[in-house]
């Protein structure tokens, strides 16, 4: 008798145990949701002074689904009046030694001193890039059209919001065409959503 009585006191403290460890894995799925469901918003938004608040590394790493080697290296431009530029700064990812041009990936941003500005610079540029010959298509850049334009030696994703016009490009061989385009605008909706702080 004293023994069953042992038993059944182990094996309730057994059964007892079991539930406490199954709580912890719902943790994780409760956590993970809120951080990847809200849908970031694309704004006509100030220039920052720094890359990574643009498209950060890792970030572009995710999107391209590999690590690039190399450096990013930031180049702050300088206002042009005769364009009606305010501000310019171009993102060089994957910076091996070579020329700037020559970066595998390059983001840049630049404002204007109106819409119709930054419109009429993005219109001008797709204009002289069919003239030499590249393919333009439209494509969309979260809720905006954009154009993709295929060069010889490039891909680039050319639009404007507000007063601010993006361009994300991809050296040819990157990535494969049919997924550049979805590459390259992901690259521009994260240049044109603003980084919250932590």
């Amino acid at each position: 008798m004293v023994l069953a009585a042992v038993v059944v006191g182990v094996c309730a403290a057994c059964s007892a145990e079991k539930p406490p460890p199954a709580a912890p894995p719902q943790i994780p799925t409760i956590v993970a949701p809120t951080s990847f469901t809200r849908v970031p918003q694309m704004v006509d938004r100030p220039l920052p002074d720094d890359c990574e608040l643009i498209v950060p590394v890792e970030i572009l790493h995710q999107r391209l689904g590999r690590e690039l080697p190399g450096e990013l290296q930031t180049i702050i431009g300088i206002p042009e009046p005769s364009l009606g530029r305010t501000g310019k700064i171009d993102c060089y990812y994957g910076m091996e030694r070579q020329a700037l041009a020559a970066a595998p990936v390059i983001i840049g941003l630049a404002t204007y001193v109106d819409e119709a500005t930054a419109t009429g610079r993005v219109a001008d540029s797709v204009a002289a890039e069919r003239q030499d010959g590249a393919t333009v298509t439209e494509v969309e850049v979260g809720k905006r059209k954009a154009s993709l334009v295929v060069t010889k030696d490039e891909r680039l994703l050319m639009g404007s919001l507000g007063k601010t016009t993006f361009v994300s490009r991809a050296k040819a061989g990157v990535l494969p065409d049919d997924v550049v385009g979805t590459f390259l605008a992901a690259l521009a909706q994260q240049a044109m959503t603003p980084i919250e702080e932590a």
